[in-house]
């Protein structure tokens, strides 16, 4: 009979405990989001690993449910459709395209965009300060005006600049229009050429031999996805480039004045932390950016083109790659 007592009281102490550190634990919320990538490349993947890990340091356990379109617009809307199907607590929509069709197929959960150039003209939002709607998120928009001022910074004789997009990206359209206005302004011209899908991507950049002192290439999806195909020629044919992403200039580029999109994912993981604990609704949380942008510098492909980059814009460079 004593040992049953005895039994029972440590029992009960146990329990105690278990209540009284679980009390005091801190809260942690579990939550299931649902991933629409548009395409693989290392930006975008950089934002969603960037989502991620302030998530988790902000202590939100969540469940991801990862679905990526591989560039192919159909693809998207049948990722919609899983989607719906799942029935996630928040939605991250990657990239133009796909924030676009998520937020045409769903309207009562909350979606989050990221890598968009320009909220407003998709579509997605009905200004940046007040989205309206189920809608907000980050944008990526480029500072295109200096990105094409540094070409001239290290390139002071270039006339000529190519820039390579496909027209079917909202996204890409935006950019090409200011590097136009820009161009303009500091006495250059811009030589287009398309690359609607990923077999055009050669075919545009060979088109551009011979015609330009350098090639800029803006955060289009289909171009950046095929980077490899334009480093190559631009190595064979002595051709300098410039991305407008730092990561792309990291694989193979003379410069690019960008934002960290690991950073972009960490802040749309703090505002998606705000929408699940109900702390902020998409209506009214306005689209936000990053206002401090890195210089890469690659004087390690500048060195295979040939292409000496000045002493002074390698040393305010926060990354040089050798």
């Amino acid at each position: 009979m004593r040992q049953l007592t005895l039994r029972r009281l440590i029992l009960g102490l146990v329990v105690w405990a278990v209540v009284a550190w679980a009390s005091q634990a801190p809260a942690v919320w579990a939550y299931t989001i649902s991933i629409n990538q548009f395409v693989e490349h290392p930006s975008l993947n950089e934002a969603v690993r960037g989502f991620k890990e302030q998530l988790a340091e902000l202590g939100v356990e969540a469940t991801y449910l990862e679905h990526n379109a591989q560039g192919l617009l159909p693809t998207v809307s049948l990722i919609v459709n899983q989607i719906l199907d799942e029935k996630p607590d928040l939605i991250l929509a990657v990239a133009t395209p796909c924030a676009q069709i998520t937020a045409q197929g769903i309207k009562d959960i909350p979606i989050l965009f990221t890598a968009v150039t320009d909220p407003v003209d998709a579509g997605l939002v009905a200004s940046l300060d007040n989205p309206g709607g189920n809608v907000t998120g980050t944008t990526d928009m480029n500072p295109v005006a200096e990105q094409l001022a540094l070409i001239l910074e290290i390139q002071p004789g270039a006339k000529n600049i190519g820039v390579i997009y496909n027209p079917g990206e909202p996204n890409s359209e935006v950019q090409v229009k200011l590097a136009q206005a820009a161009a303009a302004k500091l006495g250059l011209t811009l030589v287009e050429a398309v690359a609607p899908n990923s077999t055009g991507v050669l075919q545009a950049v060979q088109s551009l031999v011979d015609r330009v002192d350098a090639i800029y290439l803006p955060t289009d999806n289909v171009v950046i996805s095929n980077m490899e195909t334009i480093i190559n020629v631009a190595l064979d044919q002595h051709i300098p480039l410039y991305p407008a992403d730092d990561s792309s200039a990291r694989r193979g580029g003379v410069a690019a004045l960008s934002i960290s999109y690991s950073e972009l994912g960490r802040l749309t993981g703090r505002m998606a932390a705000r929408i699940l604990k109900d702390e902020a609704e998409p209506a009214t949380t306005p689209v936000e950016s990053l206002k401090r942008l890195s210089l890469v510098v690659n004087t390690r492909f500048a060195s295979d083109i040939f292409l000496s980059v000045p002493p002074s814009v390698v040393q305010r460079a926060q990354v040089v790659i050798k």
